[in-house]
This record gives structure tokens, sequence and C-alpha cells, in this order.
């Protein structure tokens, strides 16, 4: 059993974390470095490495304990809109830190019931959000759809996810298209 941190060392971790939360959703998981999060966090450097040695474990607890920032508030029109969210979170995923920690999620959930939760709650959010685009979208008349919410969402972050996080390639724009329509049939 660990023993209890001091409160100043508490203190310095939740500073920390608040920071490392900040810096994710304001500027995506890129922004969350020891070097940033020091400079946020108003803590040492060596202070955030003592608590997180690799920047991939401050990131893992971050991200499974805070809301993503990938599509949120959809656009209208929502294809240019998903396009540029797609794009983001396959830009994002090719950093070897957050391929690192989606591994490492997608992994943990297998023996780790707080990780399986954190990662059910980002699924969960990432169907409902793709899907009240997609509504949007087939409201506007933007769209026909021929998949559900979860099944678009998978047709969407699935593919991203393999070519970034598992083949360590790169998403062209080409590939988000195709990806987009799947999930219908568009008329824009």
């Amino acid at each position: 059993m660990k023993a209890p941190l001091d409160p100043r060392a508490a203190r310095s971790r939740e500073a920390i974390l608040t920071a490392a939360r900040q810096l994710l959703l304001a500027e995506g998981p890129a922004a969350v470095t020891h070097q940033r999060v020091a400079q946020v966090s108003g803590t040492g450097r060596a202070t955030v490495y003592r608590h997180w040695p690799r920047a991939e474990q401050l990131l893992l607890d971050v991200m499974t304990g805070t809301d993503l920032p990938f599509f949120r508030a959809p656009q209208s029109p929502v294809r240019p809109w998903l396009h540029r969210q797609l794009r983001q979170l396959a830009d994002e995923l090719r950093l070897p830190t957050v391929a690192a920690v989606a591994l490492t999620v997608i992994q943990g959930s297998l023996w780790d019931p707080g990780i399986a939760r954190s990662r059910d709650g980002m699924i969960a959010a990432i169907d409902e959000r793709i899907g009240v685009a997609l509504v949007l979208a087939e409201r506007a008349g933007e769209v026909e759809l021929g998949a559900s919410a979860t099944d678009a969402a998978a047709l969407l972050v699935g593919p991203v996810l393999y070519r970034t996080a598992m083949q360590s390639g790169r998403v062209d724009d080409d590939l988000i298209d195709r990806l987009i329509d799947r999930v219908g049939t568009w008329r824009t």
C-alpha cells in the first residue's frame, strides 16, 4: 500500500493536473508537456517529473479524467466541420506521446476498471457528439445517413486510430473524405 502524499506534494500534484487539464482542453494533447505544465501550474519542472517521469503518464492521467476536445459544437455545413475534427484528431494521434496514451487506454481498459470506465465515457461522448453532428446534417439536407451514430463513430475514428497509432502512418485528406463518405450519402 502506498503511503499518502504529504499535503504539500498533494497540492503540487493537483496544481499540475489542473494545469494539464487546462492545456489539454485549450490546446489539445500535444500541449501537455513537462515544460508547459510546469509553466502553467507554477511548479518546477523537476516537480512535474517527480510525479510523472514520462509525459505520456501525465497525459494518461489527464485524458482519462477529462472530456477530450474533439467533435464539440458541430457547425453547419457539417461535412467540412467533420473533416476538420478528423484532421485534428489524426494530427494529434501522430504524436508519439498521444499515440502511446491512446493505446495505453485501450490496453489498460482490459484490466483496470477505472480506465475502462474512462474509455467508455470517452466513447460515449464521441458517439453522442458525432450523432448530434450527423442529425444536424441530416436535418439540413446535407446527408442521407447510412449508419447509426455508434457505427458512424467507428467508421470515422477507428481507421484514424489504426492508421496513426498502430501503423504509425499519416492520414491524408483523401482518406478522411473517404471515411466521411462511408457514413451516408452527402449532397454538398
